[in-house]
């Protein structure tokens, strides 16, 4: 039977000097997630706010009365407990930084042992920390090895540590912390910390509590396979039909516009969630009008930003007002927001802009787009200069996107304060680039950090990023009459995937062996030390290049790799033809020295490419 269903914030869920822990039974799977899932859940927190809801976990309580600890079995919700109790670890990491300047603030101080205090479980038998990971992919021992560099543990540090989930994960979120607090003084910087940490404790876990396995599998099994509910928009069109005949209008006409505007922003859910965003992000202002009283001129009613939390209370209070004039609107603006997502054959004036600023993951500035363009004539705006925008926010989300600065959550804030200064400044013409660009080159990464960057694991830290940047080098040795599309994909297979026909190959291989002959070639026989090059050196910019689809193509040697020919009898190796690869297929060996000189000569064309 279940023993308790309660929702608790994290800093109760990790209660300091509590009387439990938590312990990943052996038989579940080793942790998986990956920056993906880092990624949105940072940013889901830091967009968020306090009280954010971010799941639930189940437990089996296998109290022993006799030690006074319970051992609180997880069965469901190990990747959340994992990646928070990381997330954690790296804020008392920053607090530990500057111990001597937090112990001067009462405040801070607080915070900095409570912290502490909820990683550790002085009554735990097995680590002596709240979470008791299993030991599959290593991960009991990088765990206890990554409280230890903290001093909340004992561990010691496992060969290849760095390349395992464990510490990736660790390292993301020490990264993120130090991008959210990069530019700011010692104090500025602790308060930012302590910030983050407000927002993280009290976000919300619903903790599930129950006798024994077979219950809890037949919990998780129930709770896995319910029916999906409502979504936010479902939900708005319901209101839609629901209000249709009060406002004397018919519910097939309203019905009809609605399925128009999906068409216009796609099937696809979260461009759907996006777009609705986006719009309100884009006229906050003149959409809150028609809710301020005479005396609010600049409150916003409906709220600051759309999020994913109040986007459904943001839109009921739209159609409740004049259901016939948000139908007109939102139509209007599905319509302009279909050519970013290239569904709009009728206006095709950005098709290449527009398909790069896709490509390197730049839609959050679709909302500032959707503004420009929807006001083009108002705003004395050519197409030129359009372009030039667009191009501009290419070279912007380059560096965002590889160096995290500016932060995520401080994105959307950024377009929505450039449409705000348009409106305020009443800026035409020429002058809103110059102000876009200006705003842009004020907010982006240093050029010294975008180039530390680029001389990084790039691939490690965004493998789209990366992609987008190899084809636009490859793109850069064609002529009108080489041009091969490197984005082109086809189906694999009978299960209708798709995949690039042209990808990503790590020249000196990325798997965890190095193969024999690789091992000859690039450290002279010596086992160990092609390990360590591997690890320092594969993901390297100048070890990446493009070439054809080929699962197989990977760990083959130098030369079957240059001389590889699919079942046509055409190069998909590095004599594919593609100018990136004329100098590999030149050489009859690769080396480090290969990879570091290739390396240094992409990132400067890079750096000349996308300075800001």
């Amino acid at each position: 039977m279940i023993k308790s269903v309660n929702h608790y914030h994290i800093y109760d869920l990790l209660k300091k000097d509590a009387n439990f822990y938590y312990k990943i039974p052996k038989y579940q799977r080793a942790y998986t997630w990956s920056q993906y899932h880092w990624k949105a859940l940072y940013d889901d927190l830091m967009e968020n706010g306090n009280e954010y809801f971010i799941g639930s976990i189940i437990c089996i309580n296998t109290a022993d009365d006799s030690i006074g600890y319970q051992c609180l079995e997880v069965v469901d919700g190990q990747q959340r407990l994992t990646t928070i109790t990381l997330f954690l670890a790296a804020l008392y990491s920053k607090f530990q930084k500057w111990e001597e300047i937090v112990k001067n603030d009462e405040d801070i101080y607080d915070d900095y042992r409570a912290l502490k205090k909820s990683l550790i479980c002085v009554g735990s038998k097995e680590n002596g920390l709240i979470l008791v990971p299993q030991s599959e992919g290593h991960n009991s021992a990088d765990y206890s090895y990554a409280m230890s560099l903290l001093g909340l543990s004992k561990g010691k540090k496992e060969k290849n540590y760095g390349n395992r989930k464990i510490a990736k994960c660790y390292k993301y979120f020490s990264d993120r912390i130090d991008n959210a607090i990069y530019g700011l003084n010692e104090a500025e910087a602790l308060k930012k910390i302590q910030e983050i940490y407000t927002i993280i404790k009290s976000a919300l876990l619903v903790k599930i509590e129950v006798s024994n396995s077979s219950e809890a599998y037949m919990l998780f099994e129930s709770l896995n396979n319910r029916g999906a509910s409502l979504t936010p928009i479902e939900l708005m069109k319901n209101t839609i039909l629901a209000r249709a005949e009060q406002n004397g209008l018919s519910t097939d006409d309203c019905y009809d516009k609605w399925q128009d505007l999906l068409e216009n922003i796609s099937d696809d859910y979260a461009t759907q969630e996006r777009f609705f965003r986006h719009y309100y992000n884009a006229y906050k202002n003149k959409i809150n009008t028609q809710f301020r009283k005479e005396s609010e001129k600049k409150k916003d009613v409906l709220g600051n930003v759309a999020t994913k939390s109040n986007l459904l209370n943001i839109y009921e209070a739209l159609i409740k007002r004049n259901l016939s004039d948000f139908l007109t609107e939102i139509t209007q603006c599905g319509k302009v927001y279909s050519m970013f997502l290239l569904l709009n054959e009728d206006d095709c004036r950005f098709k290449n802009e527009l398909s790069s600023l896709y490509r390197v993951q730049g839609t959050p500035s679709y909302l500032l787009l959707l503004y420009l363009v929807r006001e083009q004539a108002a705003l004395q705006l050519e197409d030129k200069t359009i372009a030039e925008t667009i191009k501009l926010m290419t070279t912007f989300f380059v560096r965002r996107n590889l160096t995290d600065i500016p932060n995520t959550q401080d994105v959307t804030r950024i377009f929505m304060n450039i449409i705000g200064d348009i409106e305020d400044k009443s800026l035409k013409k020429t002058a809103i680039y110059n102000h876009i660009y200006t705003v842009l080159q004020s907010r982006s990464a240093s050029d010294d950090l975008f180039k530390e960057k680029l001389n990084g694991d790039i691939y490690e830290d965004n493998v789209g990023i990366t992609r987008f940047l190899l084809c636009e080098l490859a793109e850069s040795y064609m002529t009108k009459e080489t041009f091969i599309d490197l984005w082109a994909q086809e189906e694999q297979g009978n299960n209708g995937k798709k995949v690039y026909v042209w990808t990503i190959e790590h020249i000196f291989p990325e798997g965890e062996k190095v193969p024999s002959d690789w091992v000859d070639m690039i450290a002279n026989g010596d086992k160990e030390l092609a390990q360590d090059f591997r690890d320092r050196y594969v993901h390297k910019l100048g070890n990446l290049t493009i070439t054809g689809f080929n699962s197989k193509l990977s760990n083959m040697s130098f030369e079957r790799k240059k001389e590889r020919k699919n079942e046509d009898g055409n190069y998909i190796g590095y004599k594919n033809g593609l100018g990136i690869n004329t100098e590999i297929a030149q050489k009859d060996s690769w080396t480090i020295k290969d990879i570091t000189d290739r390396t240094e000569r992409l990132v400067n064309k890079l750096l000349a490419k996308y300075k800001l």
